[in-house]
Formats: C-alpha cells, structure tokens, sequence
C-alpha cells in the first residue's frame, strides 16, 4: 500500500512538485493541506507528514505531529539560527528529517565541501553563491545557509564571520571572513556555487537544479526512511547514508 502522506504547502511549488511526483514514489497524498485547513485531522490520520509550507507555521506542525506521535519531513525555510535552535529541540520528540534541500546531487555537494574545506587550509578563499528566481522570500537559502555552516564547521568560525555581500570601501579580505552572495531573477529554481579561491587557482564546486522534481523526489525517499526510525532529527546525508 502505498505511503499515506499528509502533505502541508499542497498549493505551493513544491507542494505540487511533490503529489506530481508522489505516485511514481509508492506514496499517496491522502490529505493535501494548507494554512487555515484543519492540519491536526489529516496529521492524525497519516502515516508521515510533509511540511514545505512557511516558517511560520513550523513550530505549530512539530507540536501537533508530536503530539500525534508522527514522522516529520520539514523542507520549510528562512528561521532565524535562534528559531531553528528551538524547534530542533522541538523536532527531537519525533522521527523528523530536516533538510534546506532534498536534492540528492545537492547532497552530495554537501558532502564535497565538507571535503574540501577540511582540506583547504585558510588561504584558500570561501565564497558561496547562490541564485533563485524573483517569487523566493528569503535569503539566502536554505542551501546555501547549509553550505555557509559546513564552512564554518570546517574552519572552526563562527556566523561572526559571515559577509552578506559587500559595498562600499571593504578594505582588504581577510584570511577569516566567508562570503554569501544571493541573486534573485526569472524562474531559476536554484543554483548554488561554493569557491575556494587562493593565489594561482581556484576551485569551484557547482550544483544546478533545472527541475523542481528532484526536491520532491527526494523529500519523498524522506518520508519513506524517516517512517521507521527512532526519534531523533535526521537529514538527507543520514537518508542517502553520507555520514
């Protein structure tokens, strides 16, 4: 029987990404929900949820999928690190697998740069870039927010060093900052570029998406591994087993 999903952002881009593509993935979207719907009856009745809706109704799905005992799927960006760090918390109580991107390629971007910035000594240059199309709120993107956190990671930083694109008199760059650069325009569904840029080269790791689809596929392969796991907050690197 195919897995029934309780499906939150069912009118959005992905939302509907995700029931396109939820057939050829075993899996049914039984209760395809947005805000002002009765979440909590479709939450109680399924086998999983899915939440790509908006970041401010994260904390109300993680309450009431705890509180049905659910696993949780959350695609949803833009928190603030004070807001995540509080609802990961939260998110602990149940199954849940958060991710900024459930691209399996992007996935392995991550895993990439982690490699890279561990080998990359501080003279190499850590930029990332990332573009999207005009509809996106936030910035920059869960993705890229990822990728800046790896880089951090990696070098022992913290978001102090952060640098939201540049103007004006800088001064030099220093050995210690990392730059994040958001374009937005027309339909890019995304874009992500991480650099590492030292005195006579430089390397760039690259990710394009050109079809929603992947992200919906891959939030899918989610939920059917999140389903019989023990509480606990997961990403796709435990899903695709990166780590």
């Amino acid at each position: 029987m195919p897995l029934q999903i309780a499906l939150i952002g069912a009118k959005g881009r992905m939302g509907q990404a995700i029931s396109a593509a939820a057939p050829a993935a075993n899996a049914a979207i039984a209760w395809p929900l947005d805000l002002g719907d009765d979440l909590a009856t479709g939450i109680q009745k399924a086998d999983a949820v899915i939440d790509f809706s908006f970041h401010k109704t994260t904390a109300e799905v993680i309450r009431l999928c705890a509180a049905a005992r659910k696993p949780l799927v959350i695609g949803t960006t833009g928190h603030s690190a004070e807001e995540k760090a509080a609802l990961l918390k939260a998110a602990a109580q149940i199954p849940c697998v958060w991710s900024g991107n459930y691209s399996i390629g992007v996935n392995l971007l991550f895993a990439l740069t982690r490699r890279a910035a561990s080998v990359l000594g501080s003279d190499y240059d850590a930029e990332v870039v990332e573009m999207h199309h005009r509809f996106k709120k936030d910035a920059p993107s869960g993705t890229a927010a990822r990728l800046l956190e790896i880089v951090l990671e990696e070098r022992k930083l913290t978001s102090a060093a952060l640098r939201h694109g540049r103007e004006g008199i800088t001064g030099e760059r220093t050995s210690t900052e990392v730059g994040i650069h958001s374009l937005r325009g027309g339909d890019v569904i995304g874009d992500h570029t991480v650099m590492f840029a030292a005195l006579g080269e430089r390397i760039e790791l690259t990710h394009k998406a050109s079809d929603r689809g992947i992200f919906a596929s891959g939030s899918l392969r989610a939920a059917h591994w999140i389903v019989s796991r023990e509480p606990g907050v997961y990403d796709m690197q435990d899903v695709l087993g990166l780590k």
